[in-house]
């Protein structure tokens, strides 16, 4: 199934990049479930400890849930995994392979997303053929990755240099996302706002709620 039609259309919203440093291999899968029960548009699988084999192993039951409900997986830094696991796409970072290389090895129909900080990365990213951009950290974050926060005049600026869709990432939930009101984001990214959640599936309503007053 191609999925890049899902990143396209006016409303925004809501892409769930996992931590499974919270959870028990059950509560873990649960969470993703009720979050795709609950209309996250996007699944990033995100294991940065993780060897080959374990990260395939967890992205094919993962991939059972987003299948289900017809959501694309995408799979973080590893090109290898999204491609042995049949996946949506990778998500690619600074230091990790070069979107052009990621997109020559995936081909024309898998989605490609990539990281960027500056409009002068965005710009090359968009060159070398990805399909939206990740543009963060907004606030400070809980998780175990490595941010540099990004003031929300940037992440407006890259709205407005790229014709690719642009989610804001970093700290977000339902308490302080009224910062990106009037930014041109096609939507937001989430990780401990769902996945720290003792209700995922009511947290993910509510945040994909208030994306539609943004």
């Amino acid at each position: 199934m191609n999925y890049k039609e899902s990143l396209k259309g006016n409303k925004k919203i809501l892409y769930l990049v996992t931590d499974s440093s919270y959870h028990t291999e059950e509560t873990f899968l649960h969470c993703v479930e009720e979050a795709c029960k609950s209309n996250v548009s996007l699944v990033q699988l995100r294991e940065k400890e993780c060897g080959g084999r374990e990260y395939l192993r967890k992205a094919l039951l993962v991939k059972e849930i987003t299948d289900r409900y017809q959501i694309p997986l995408l799979i973080d830094d590893r090109v290898d995994v999204a491609l042995a696991s049949d996946a949506a796409g990778v998500h690619v970072g600074a230091s990790d392979l070069p979107v052009s290389v990621a997109r020559r090895l995936l081909g024309p129909d898998k989605i490609v997303g990539a990281t960027a900080k500056t409009v002068e990365a965005a710009r090359d990213a968009y060159a070398q053929g990805a399909d939206y951009l990740g543009v963060g950290a907004i606030f400070p974050t809980t998780t175990k990755v490595k941010t540099i926060l990004t003031e929300v005049s940037t992440l407006d600026a890259i709205c407005n240099a790229v014709p690719i869709p642009v989610y804001a990432i970093g700290g977000l939930n339902d308490t302080n996302m009224d910062i990106l009101v009037g930014t041109g984001i096609s939507g937001m990214v989430v990780v401990s706002a769902i996945m720290k959640a003792e209700d995922p599936a009511t947290a993910a309503k509510t945040l994909i709620s208030h994306l539609s007053l943004l």
